[in-house]
Formats: structure tokens, C-alpha cells, sequence
């Protein structure tokens, strides 16, 4: 009875153009619930300064760490969230379409050369944000490391997929497009380093300034605060660096955590110039 009737037609189509839609949502809803799981899988994971002696500053450190993970595995699972709903409810109009019996190669068409239109218009928006999602994808760098761009060096306080912005030494704030950046010196990924060249007269005692740059890498190691909270390697003396005909140079050298190379630096320098002055050995200006 219902197949002779004149709307059966209509309902069969309507309730197929109800399953497709249904069908896409679930399948969207799917999706989105993957990349949640993956991205909160990626939001956790090990941490750099746990490696290292615990203390107050290294746990600050893991949850800087942790923000940091967890910014970038939202952003990306933003992108990907709307990429696979684009993806998939896009097919299910385009089938809707179809089943309607409506022409969808002139759509397509006039789809594909509005994309070329806005790629030759915005290639350099497209560049910026294909370059954020690489940097995003690996790590290069996050909210908190120092970083040098090449035109700005700063403190990362925010990335996003078109713009990094950075703050200098002199408080000015940098917006870079991501697209822009062609090379990225991290300074504060994982470990950083401190080093002092130490440079005294070319007739001083080898030996003696040596021991004395020793013993002051040992009072810097066995200093408690430092090493709870700076500084993760004892520090090394690598003996004559460079030399000349008016000076000899020794490098002191110590690993520290991450951004923490400036403070135990100044500390270096501290302690350094008061043991030289207690032995009566002076420095010497660079030439």
C-alpha cells in the first residue's frame, strides 16, 4: 500500500537525507572524541626537570613544563577538531546534495577556484599558520623559554598558529609571524649553560689558577641553594682556553636548568673575582 502511494518517494528520501546526517554527526562526534583522548594523552608525559635534584624552582619548572604541553596539545586538537568536522560534515552535505539529486560538480568547481582565489590571496596567512603548526607539532619552543628569531630576541609569552609574541630584556614586546621565522636559537630547552673566561696575566701560574678555579667550582656545587635549585652538573674548569702573548685565558663552566644560566653566571663571576683577589692574582682586560 505504502509503495503505491505518491509520497513514499519523498519520506524514503527524507528519512535516507535523516540517516546521512545522523550518520556524519556520529561519525564527528567520533572523531572528536579520539582526538581528545590522544590529545590529553599528549598533554601528559615526563618531565625534563625531574631528571634533575627536586626542589622548590624545579617544580615550578615541571609545571611551566606542564602548561606548556598542555597548551600546545589544545591548539593542535582545536585544529584537528575542526579540520575532521570540515572533513565530515562536509561529505555528508555533499552526499545530502547528491541524493537530492541536485548538481554538485558545479559547486565543487566554484569551491575549488574560491580556494585558489583565497591561496593566492592569503599564501602569506597560510604560510604563517602551516609554519605554527609545525612549530606547535615540534616543540621548538613554548610560553617561558628564551628565545632568539633572528629580529627579536625575548621571553615566549604566548604562541598561537599566525604569531609569537616575545618580550625583550627592555620590556618591549615583539609580534613575529611564524611564517617569518627562518631559524629559532632556544636557550632554555632542557639545560642551558653558564661559562665565565677568566683571564690573567700570561705569567701566572698555570697550576695555581687552575686549583683556585677548581676549588671554586667545588664551594659552587656544595653550595646547597644553588644546587637544589640552579644548577644540575658539577662545574668544570677546562683549563687554558685560549692564549696570547699578554694573556691566558681559563673557561669555567657549569650546566644549569633551563633560564637559569643568567643567575649562576653573576654568581660565577661573584666568586671567581673574590678568590683571584684573595690570592693577589689580577685579571686582565680582554685585548
Amino acid at each position: 500500500m505504502f509503495d503505491n502511494a505518491p509520497w513514499a518517494p519523498l519520506v524514503a528520501t527524507f528519512v535516507t537525507v535523516i540517516l546521512i546526517l545522523v550518520l556524519a554527526f556520529v561519525v564527528r562526534n567520533i572523531a572528536h572524541r579520539l582526538i581528545t583522548r590522544v590529545i590529553n594523552r599528549a598533554a601528559t608525559g615526563g618531565s625534563i626537570a625531574s631528571r634533575f635534584r627536586k626542589g622548590a624552582v624545579t617544580d615550578g619548572i615541571d609545571a611551566l613544563l606542564h602548561e606548556r604541553r598542555k597548551q600546545r596539545a589544545e591548539t593542535m586538537g582545536s585544529v584537528l577538531k575542526h579540520v575532521a568536522s570540515i572533513v565530515i560534515l562536509g561529505t555528508g552535505v555533499l552526499t545530502v546534495l547528491d541524493r537530492l539529486a541536485i548538481p554538485i560538480a558545479p559547486l565543487l568547481t566554484s569551491v575549488g577556484i574560491l580556494g585558489v582565489a583565497i591561496g593566492f590571496g592569503a599564501q602569506e596567512l597560510v604560510k604563517d599558520f602551516i609554519a605554527g603548526m609545525f612549530m606547535l607539532l615540534e616543540d621548538q619552543y613554548g610560553v617561558g623559554d628564551v628565545i632568539d628569531v633572528g629580529g627579536a630576541i625575548g621571553t615566549v609569552e604566548a604562541v598561537t598558529l599566525r604569531v609569537t609574541r616575545l618580550r625583550d630584556a627592555d620590556g618591549r614586546v615583539w609580534y613575529v609571524r611564524n611564517g617569518t621565522i627562518t631559524r629559532v636559537g632556544n636557550e632554555s630547552q632542557g639545560w642551558s649553560r653558564a661559562y665565565m673566561d677568566v683571564r690573567v696575566a700570561y705569567d701566572a701560574d698555570v697550576m695555581s689558577v687552575r686549583v683556585l678555579l677548581e676549588h671554586v667550582a667545588e664551594e659552587i656545587w656544595a653550595d646547597a641553594e644553588l644546587r637544589e635549585s640552579k644548577i644540575v652538573e658539577e662545574p668544570q674548569v677546562f683549563g687554558v682556553e685560549q692564549l696570547s702573548d699578554s694573556s691566558l685565558v681559563f673557561r669555567i663552566s657549569a650546566k644549569t636548568l633551563p633560564a637559569a644560566q643568567a643567575e649562576v653566571s653573576r654568581e660565577l663571576r661573584l666568586r671567581v673575582k673574590t678568590a683571584l683577589d684573595a690570592a693577589g692574582i689580577p685579571m686582565v682586560a680582554a685585548a
